[in-house]
């Protein structure tokens, strides 16, 4: 089992997966916060769209009260990667890396993170051994809010968009001194938000594929990100229930 998880999180890029067996909840990330003084004007002569605060956003991060059968964990401080701490040999893929380990991608005013634990439908001393399994491989999504200054959002969607294109045929990700080989980077159909990108990302793990789905979508100046996985290493559909969740947050 220490060897699965091992290889699941280098998958993920230092994301944490101990909250799939795990109840703990955990702290929050510090942010800078939102922008200070008067607001800026874009271009065109309109204001420039002024970012939220970290306390903003985790009023409209998703909840427990949002999701019935999941559970949802604020992020412990050990499950936030810095955004230095991940890099790609292709440039512009750092996005994909970013989504994949939870990490607000650009240069975002603040974010704010929540875990989202699919709950299996049997669990308790009665579960079969089968069902236990079946536990263990729970899908994890890994959500994201970040919120930006001016075009920002939209900046970084873009480059989201670009990295998909580039980084069909895969990439390396450097992260917690490993290195990772994507193997594949393919397109999903979604719609959410503003505007809105999801991929099915294959992952070499000791040479057998391991799929995340990576969703991301914009609202006005904030962008959410998904990343889903599981110690099964077959993810087999988009985070639904939770991306539907956050929208309606988000409004």
């Amino acid at each position: 089992m220490r060897t699965s998880m091992r290889s699941a999180a280098v998958a993920a890029t230092t994301v944490s997966l101990a909250l799939l067996v795990t109840a703990c909840s955990g702290g929050e990330k510090s942010d800078k916060g939102g922008a200070t003084g008067a607001p800026s004007t874009s271009a065109t002569g309109a204001p420039a769209a002024k970012a939220l605060s970290a306390a903003e956003l985790d009023k409209l991060i998703v909840e427990q009260a949002d999701l019935p059968g999941h559970q949802v964990q604020k992020a412990k401080p050990a499950d936030i990667v810095p955004a230095d701490a991940v890099s790609t040999d292709k440039p512009s893929c750092k996005p994909i890396a970013d989504g994949m380990s939870a990490i607000a991608t650009g240069k975002p005013a603040a974010s704010a993170q929540r875990k989202a634990i699919e709950v299996p439908k049997t669990e308790g001393a009665s579960a079969s051994p089968e069902e236990a399994l079946g536990a263990l491989a729970a899908p994890v999504t890994s959500v994201t809010l970040g919120s930006y200054e001016g075009q920002g959002a939209q900046e970084a969607f873009a480059s989201f968009r670009t990295a998909g294109t580039d980084c069909a045929g895969g990439f390396t990700l450097i992260g917690g001194g490993e290195k990772t080989k994507i193997d594949k980077v393919a397109p999903e159909t979604l719609t959410a938000g503003d505007e809105a990108l999801a991929w099915t990302i294959t992952t070499d793990v000791d040479g057998k594929p391991f799929l995340t789905k990576l969703v991301v979508f914009r609202k006005g100046n904030t962008l959410a990100s998904f990343s889903t996985l599981s110690f099964g290493g077959a993810v087999k559909a988009l985070p639904q229930a939770i991306i539907d969740a956050q929208v309606a947050k988000l409004g």
